[in-house]
C-alpha cells in the first residue's frame, strides 16, 4: 500500500488517466460519453486515521508503507512495512491538518493522554465540526477523562476515548455535515466509527447527478439496498412517490431515520435488512411483521439504486435488479462493476456514466451508472 503523493499542478493529467482506463475498460458495452467529475486535488477528505508513534520523548503521527519482495518459496511474497512520519497530511481536510500539530503539541508533555496512545482518528465536515477519537493500549479512568474534557475545550473539538470494551464520549459520537446541493441544503448525521463518504465535495457532485438522472420519476417508488446512513435516500426522495431503503448495519439505520427526520422527509421508510433478505421478501419467501408493515404490494417500484461494497453484487441480485425499469448503480470498484453490468446489460442498456474521482492520487475511483430497461 502506497500513501497517496499529492502533487495539484498533475492533477488535470492523473485524472485523464482514470478516465481513459474506465472509457477503455467499459467500452465493450458501448456506453455514452464518460461525464468526469473532478475532486479538489488537495485536502479533500474528512476523516483520517494515524497511528501514533513514540520515540523517546517524541511521538508523531505514523503510516505505514507495505511493499512485497520474493519470498523463500517459489511464488511466495514477503511483505515489507516502512513507518513514515507524517508531519502534515494533504489528503486530508484543512481542518485536520491544522488540528494535527495542535493535538500533538497538547499532549506530548501530559502523560495521562500520552501513555499507551496507538492511534488517533479524525473525522470532520465542510460545516466546521470536528470529531478526534484517541485509541489506547490501557484502560481509561475518570482522571483521563478530566485531561480529555480539557483538551476538548482547548481544540474546540469533540472527543471520544477508545480501549479494549471501553468508548468514553465526552460531547456526542457524531458530527452534523451540511451539503448545499442544488441550491438545496441537506443535513447528514456522521457517527464515529461508521461509514461515511470521505470526499464531501465529490459527495455533493455524486448526489447532484443521482438527482438529475431520476428527474421525473414522481408517479413511481424507489427502493435503494445499501442505503447506509441515507446519504443519497435524503437526496433522491423528493424525486419519488415514495422509497423505501434498506441496510443491514443498525447504526446506520438509526443514522438514516435520524437523517430523514433532521431534513424533513417524511416519505421514506428504512428497514434493517440485508438485500439477499430483502430480494426474498419482494418474492414472498420472507415474511414476519416487519415486512408485513412495510405493505410491499402497495408501491410501484419504478426503479433500484444499489451502492454496495467493494465485492459488488452477486448472481441472485442482479437478477432481482433486471426486473426493475431503470437501475442506479454507484460502484466503489469498477472492475466489479464491470462483471455485474456483463449480466445487468442483457436486459437493459447503459444511457448515463459518470467517473467520480473520490480518491485523487489512488487508482481508486468511483463510477455512476444508470441503465434503462431495453424495449
Amino acid at each position: 500500500m502506497a500513501i497517496p503523493v499529492v502533487e495539484p499542478a498533475r492533477y488535470d493529467q492523473q485524472l485523464e488517466a482514470k478516465a481513459e482506463r474506465i472509457r477503455r475498460d467499459f467500452a465493450r458495452f458501448a456506453p455514452p460519453a464518460l461525464e468526469v467529475y473532478p475532486s479538489p486535488p488537495s485536502h479533500y477528505r474528512q476523516r483520517c486515521e494515524f497511528r501514533i508513534w513514540h520515540e523517546g520523548d517524541d511521538l508523531f503521527y505514523a503510516m505505514f508503507e507495505i511493499q512485497e519482495s520474493e519470498g523463500d518459496a517459489e511464488g511466495s511474497k514477503k511483505k515489507h512495512k516502512t513507518v513514515v512520519r507524517l508531519d502534515d497530511y494533504p489528503v486530508a481536510s484543512r481542518q485536520i491538518n491544522a488540528l494535527m500539530p495542535r493535538l500533538l503539541d497538547a499532549i506530548r508533555d501530559n502523560d495521562l493522554l500520552r501513555r499507551r496512545l496507538f492511534q488517533v482518528e479524525f473525522l470532520t465536515t465542510l460545516s466546521g465540526e470536528a470529531l478526534v477519537t484517541l485509541i489506547y493500549h490501557r484502560p481509561l479512568d475518570e482522571a483521563w477523562e478530566a485531561e480529555a474534557r480539557r483538551l476538548q475545550d482547548r481544540l474546540g473539538v469533540m472527543i471520544i476515548g477508545r480501549a479494549r470494551k471501553q468508548r468514553r464520549v465526552l460531547e456526542r459520537d457524531h458530527v452534523w455535515e451540511r451539503l448545499e446541493v442544488e441550491g438545496r441544503e441537506f443535513v447528514y448525521q456522521q457517527v464515529e466509527n461508521s461509514f461515511t463518504q470521505p470526499n464531501a465535495e465529490i459527495c455533493r457532485s455524486m448526489l447532484t447527478w443521482a438527482r438529475e438522472v431520476t428527474r421525473g420519476s414522481q408517479d413511481g417508488d424507489l427502493v435503494e439496498l445499501y442505503c447506509g446512513n441515507g446519504n443519497f435516500t435524503v437526496g433522491l426522495a423528493e424525486n419519488f412517490r415514495r422509497v423505501l431503503a434498506t441496510e443491514i448495519s443498525r447504526t446506520s439505520v438509526a443514522s438514516a431515520r435520524e437523517n430523514l427526520a433532521a431534513n424533513r422527509i417524511d416519505n421514506v421508510t428504512v428497514g434493517r435488512m440485508s438485500a439477499e433478505e430483502f430480494a426474498a421478501a419482494l418474492k414472498g419467501e420472507k415474511g414476519g411483521r416487519r415486512v408485513a408493515e412495510w405493505a410491499l404490494d402497495e408501491y410501484d417500484f419504478t426503479t433500484v439504486l444499489v451502492d454496495p461494497p467493494r465485492a459488488g453484487l452477486d448472481e441472485a441480485s442482479c437478477r432481482q435488479l433486471s426486473g426493475y425499469s431503470r437501475i442506479v448503480y454507484i460502484s466503489c470498484n469498477p472492475e466489479t462493476l464491470a462483471n455485474n453490468l456483463e449480466r445487468l446489460t442483457e436486459t437493459h442498456r447503459i444511457t448515463r456514466f459518470a467517473l467520480f474521482d473520490q480518491f485523487p492520487w489512488t487508482h481508486h475511483c468511483e463510477c455512476g451508472v444508470l441503465l434503462e430497461r431495453r424495449e
